[in-house]
C-alpha cells in the first residue's frame, strides 16, 4: 500500500480507509504493513489524534 509521507495527505488518507474499510486503526495498520506508533506519531505532530470511538483521528 502507496501511504503518503506529508502529514496532512495522510490524515486525509488515514480516515477515508478507516470510514470506508476497516473497524478499527490495529486492522488498517496491519492490513498496510505499518506502524501504528509510526501513523500517531505523525499525526500528532500537525495535533491529530486518535479517537477509537469514531475510529478517525480528529
Amino acid at each position: 500500500m502507496n501511504i503518503p509521507n506529508d502529514a496532512a495527505m495522510l490524515l486525509s488518507f488515514v480516515n477515508l480507509k478507516l470510514r470506508d474499510y476497516y473497524k478499527s486503526l490495529d486492522d488498517f495498520c496491519l492490513d498496510a504493513g505499518i506502524s501504528k506508533e509510526e501513523i500517531i506519531d505523525k499525526l500528532k505532530s500537525i495535533d491529530y489524534e486518535y479517537d477509537i470511538n469514531t475510529n478517525q483521528f480528529t
